[in-house]
């Protein structure tokens, strides 16, 4: 299916103003002055290592025990990961280095 110059600006557009309105909802719905609500708060405490859970079962969700590599690749990523965070407490840091080791030893090694 190919879009018209026309259909491809309003199709940006849109997507444009979806994720301004996004980003803005929040500050518009709770201005700095105002409390947050309690479950507002709660929300902000649990969602963050609710999600983390969610990505970590998606990507670990396709990992065969059974057969060669024996997910060997992804327990090293894993335990990387969990090792760099205790230590370093950088989410940035240990998504960068897990994922060069998983290539690595996926690539090269198994």
């Amino acid at each position: 299916m190919t879009l018209t110059p026309l259909e491809t600006g309003a199709t940006l557009l849109v997507l444009a103003g979806v994720t301004l309105l996004t980003r803005a909802l929040p500050f518009w719905l709770f201005p700095g002055g105002r409390t947050l609500p309690p479950y507002i708060r709660y929300l902000g405490r649990v969602l963050p290592p609710a999600i983390m859970g969610m990505l970590v079962v998606y990507c670990l969700r396709d990992t065969v025990l059974l057969s060669y590599p024996y997910g060997i690749p992804e327990a090293l990523a894993l335990l990387t990961v969990f090792l760099l965070y205790r230590w370093k407490r950088n989410t940035l840091l240990c998504i960068g280095v897990s994922t060069v080791l998983y290539m690595v030893l996926v690539q090269a090694v198994f």
